[in-house]
């Protein structure tokens, strides 16, 4: 994964109950400010390379749901997952755990995958105009939630 934006947090938890609760994508909805709610696609019913979700998103008014497929799933260190709409892959997102002295180091990763073309029809989807503003917004509530649930 190359990476255009990373944000990085230290927990007093364990690297194991981090890894738990973000491969929990049930649970998505309790951190993220933009994704309200995962559901495991017909087959899968927990994290696994390949495994299929279902993400609802929401921007203020603006609504929009996407497919996750998990391409990297390294217990207690990695998980990293792409999103598509249609079988286009236009976004990489992932987080990276690094085990302290104190508990871990939590670092969450976005790729954006988007053509040109495409940046403009995610923006009227979304209402997001600058996206890599908004993530690093988003990425830091995020850790900061997922600290809250799990330390």
């Amino acid at each position: 994964m190359e990476p255009e934006l990373e944000v990085s947090r230290d927990f007093s938890a364990s690297p194991e109950q981090v890894f738990a609760a973000i491969t929990d994508i049930s649970r998505m909805g309790e951190w993220s400010p933009e994704t309200y709610h995962c559901e495991w696609q017909e087959g899968f019913d927990q994290a696994a390379q390949g495994a299929m979700y279902t993400g609802h998103n929401r921007n203020g008014d603006n609504e929009w749901t996407t497919e996750s497929r998990i391409t990297e799933l390294v217990p207690n260190e990695r998980f990293v997952f792409d999103c598509m709409v249609n079988d286009f892959v236009f976004a990489r997102w992932g987080y990276a755990i690094e085990a302290t002295d104190s508990g871990c180091r939590v670092t969450e990763m976005w790729q954006d995958l988007r053509p040109d073309f495409a940046v403009e029809a995610s923006k009227a989807i979304s209402g997001v105009e600058d996206r890599t503003a908004h993530n690093r917004a988003g990425m830091e509530s995020t850790l900061e939630r997922l600290a809250a649930a799990v330390e």
